[in-house]
C-alpha cells in the first residue's frame, strides 16, 4: 500500500501484539464484529474517520472492514497517536492510515486533508475537525454524504453549533452522549488514564498534594475521584451552578479558578472550553505548580500568555516543559497542553472504549438505514443501541439481571392503579 503516512512500517509487529492486547477487553465490539462478518451490513461504504490512532480504535477499524466498508483512518490528535498501531493497520490489516506521534500543526491538516480524498459517504470523528474542514474546504464531496458520528463533548458542542447556524449538512449522531459511553469512558476512563498520564509524566506523589480540576461534568467526576482516592485534596472550579452544588453535596471544596491558582499543586482542566487557566491565573501560581489538560483541544491552557510571560522554557522531562517565569517563578506545563491521558500514557483502557466503539459501530450501521428519514442536525444515539450494548457488557462480565414481570410491566404502564 502506497496510500499512507505513518512513521515507520517495521513497527508493525509489536502494534500487532498491543491490538491483540486490547482486545481480549473488548468482547462487546467482538460480538458485533462477528455479526458485521456475517452480515456485511456495511458493503462498499466509504468511510472517512478522524479518531486517535490507538489499539483500541484499531478494534473498530476491523470492526467496520469485517461490515464490508472501505475505511481510512486520520489521527484526531497530533500526540495520541500509537506509531506502532498505525503501522499494523497499514501492513496488517489494510487501513490507510495517516497519523504521526508529534505531526506539526501543518501536517496534521495534510493527513485530514488526504482522508478526506477518500470521497467519504460517512464521516467518524472525535473533536469535528474533520467535518469542519469538510464544510470549509470540500464541500464538492458533501453531495455524497450520507452522515456520520462524533466521539466527543468538544465536537458535538461544535457540530450543534454549525447545525444551529444551519452549516451543517448532513446529520450527525452524537455517540458521546450515549450513557454506555460517557458515563464510562468519561468518569472511569478519563478518570483513571488522566491520573495515570499525569503520573507516567511527573512522577510526582499525589497523597498530600492539591489537585484541582477545572470542570464537573463527567469527566470532572471521575478525575476528582481517583485524584481523592490517591489521597489528593481536591478543589474542583466550575461556571454551572448545578454542577458546582454536586461537587459541594460530593465533598469538594469548590471556588473560583483564580482563588484556587494560588495553593494548587497540580491543575487539569477537562472543560472542552478555552483559555480555562489564563494569564491572571499563572500570575499568582505558585513555584513548582504542575498544568495539564483532559479535555479535548489545548486552548483549555493560555498557552500564548505563559510563552510571553516566561524568561526561559525547556525540556525537563519527556512531556513536561518547564517555563521559567521572570520573578524566578516555574511553572510545569504536561504534554503540550494536550489531552496527558493520550500524550505520555496509553488512553481509556481497552475494557471503556468497548463500550465507546461499540457506539460507534452501531451508530454506523443505523445512519447508514435510517439517514434518508434523518434532517440535517445532531442525534443521540437510539436508546435501543444504549440498551443492547449495556446488556452484551453484562452478558461479557457474567453478570445476570432480572426481569420485568407481566403483571410488573402492567402496573408501570397503567394510570389507573392507585397508592
Amino acid at each position: 500500500m502506497a496510500n499512507f503516512d505513518i512513521k515507520e512500517p517495521r513497527l508493525a509487529e509489536g502494534g500487532r501484539l498491543r491490538i491483540e492486547w486490547a482486545e481480549r477487553e473488548m468482547p462487546v465490539l467482538r460480538k458485533i464484529r462477528e455479526r458485521f462478518a456475517k452480515e456485511r451490513p456495511l458493503e462498499g461504504l466509504r468511510i472517512s474517520a478522524c479518531l486517535h490512532v490507538t489499539s483500541e480504535t484499531a478494534s473498530l477499524m476491523r470492526t467496520l472492514q469485517a461490515g464490508g466498508a472501505d475505511v481510512v483512518l486520520t489521527a484526531s490528535n497530533p500526540l495520541s497517536t500509537q506509531d506502532d498501531v498505525a503501522a499494523a493497520l497499514v501492513n496488517y490489516f489494510e487501513i490507510p492510515t495517516f497519523a504521526i506521534k508529534g505531526e506539526d500543526n501543518v501536517t496534521y491538516y495534510k493527513h485530514l486533508r488526504a482522508a478526506l480524498d477518500h470521497q467519504p459517504q460517512m464521516t467518524m470523528d472525535d473533536g469535528a475537525d474533520l467535518v469542519s474542514t469538510l464544510h470549509k474546504e470540500r464541500r464538492d464531496l458533501l453531495a455524497n454524504v450520507v452522515g456520520g458520528t462524533e466521539e466527543t463533548t468538544t465536537g458535538v458542542i461544535r457540530l450543534r453549533a454549525m447545525a444551529a447556524d444551519r452549516a451543517l449538512d448532513f446529520p450527525i449522531i452524537a455517540v458521546n452522549d450515549a450513557l454506555t459511553k460517557h458515563f464510562f469512558d468519561n468518569r472511569y476512563g478519563t478518570g483513571q488514564s488522566t491520573i495515570d498520564g499525569i503520573v507516567r509524566a511527573t512522577n510526582v506523589l499525589l497523597a498530600g498534594k492539591t489537585f484541582v480540576v477545572a470542570g464537573y461534568g463527567w469527566c470532572g467526576r471521575g478525575l476528582a475521584s481517583r485524584a481523592r482516592g490517591l489521597g489528593s485534596n481536591v478543589v474542583v472550579t466550575e461556571v454551572d451552578p448545578l454542577k458546582a452544588l454536586e461537587a459541594v453535596m460530593d465533598g469538594y471544596r469548590v471556588m473560583p479558578m483564580a482563588e484556587a491558582a494560588r495553593f494548587g499543586d497540580i491543575f487539569c482542566t477537562v472543560t472542552g472550553d478555552l483559555n480555562v487557566i489564563d494569564r491572571h491565573h499563572f500570575e499568582v501560581m505558585k513555584d513548582g505548580a504542575i498544568v495539564a489538560n483532559s479535555g479535548h483541544f489545548n486552548v483549555e491552557i493560555n498557552l500564548p500568555a505563559l510563552e510571553e510571560m516566561a524568561a526561559g522554557k525547556r525540556l525537563v522531562r519527556p512531556f513536561v516543559e518547564e517555563y521559567l517565569l521572570k520573578d524566578g517563578r516555574r511553572i510545569f506545563v504536561l504534554g503540550e497542553g494536550r489531552l496527558i491521558n493520550l500524550a505520555s500514557a496509553e488512553g481509556h483502557p481497552a475494557s471503556v472504549m468497548d463500550m465507546s466503539f461499540a457506539n460507534q459501530a452501531l451508530s454506523v450501521e443505523y445512519m447508514l438505514k435510517n439517514h434518508s428519514k434523518l434532517e440535517k442536525r445532531v442525534y443521540s444515539v437510539p436508546e435501543d443501541i444504549d440498551q443492547e450494548i449495556a446488556r452484551l457488557k453484562l452478558a461479557a462480565m457474567g453478570v445476570e439481571i432480572d426481569t420485568l414481570t407481566p403483571e410488573q410491566q402492567n402496573y408501570l404502564n397503567s394510570w389507573e392503579e392507585g397508592t
